[in-house]
């Protein structure tokens, strides 16, 4: 089961936003999927605001690629840590494209039943994606964490 739930994870990041095949989230996501990340904008739940969501970051990173760097399963929850490439060729909300490449790195955690994700909660470096495109300043002096 855990094995089949990475092999569900691993084909929304690479079939879903790597090839760019939106027709996949019919199959990946329930009807009632919810999404949950603080840093992106506020989509409906179910299939069309999955669509919404991925449209969204499409639209301005039309390059985007994930590269999945971890995956853990157990039971019905998938952990992946990943990180995602791509160039701001488009808006955002407020931000008119820089044409500025990035690199981030994020977690997603997924709740899977009956080969669907049913839901998710991500989070990412959204400040150093801010700090990329040249929004935010970057800071000038490393830190200790």
């Amino acid at each position: 089961m855990a094995a089949d739930n990475k092999e569900i994870s691993r084909r929304v990041f690479e079939e879903i936003w790597n090839s760019k095949k939106l027709n996949v989230i019919d199959e990946l996501m329930a009807a009632d999927y919810v999404h949950h990340d603080a840093q992106s904008p506020e989509v409906p739940s179910g299939i069309e605001g999955h669509k919404e969501f991925v449209s969204h970051y499409l639209n301005a990173f039309p390059d985007l690629h994930y590269t999945i760097e971890d995956q853990f399963a157990d039971g019905n929850t998938v952990v992946i840590r990943w990180t995602a490439t791509g160039t701001h060729q488009g808006d955002l909300p407020g931000i008119p494209r820089t044409g500025r490449q990035f690199s981030v790195t994020g977690m997603t955690i997924a709740r899977v039943r009956d080969g669907k994700f049913i839901e998710s909660w991500g989070n990412w470096d959204a400040l150093g994606l801010m700090q990329q495109l040249g929004v935010l300043p970057a800071e000038s002096q490393g830190r200790a964490a």
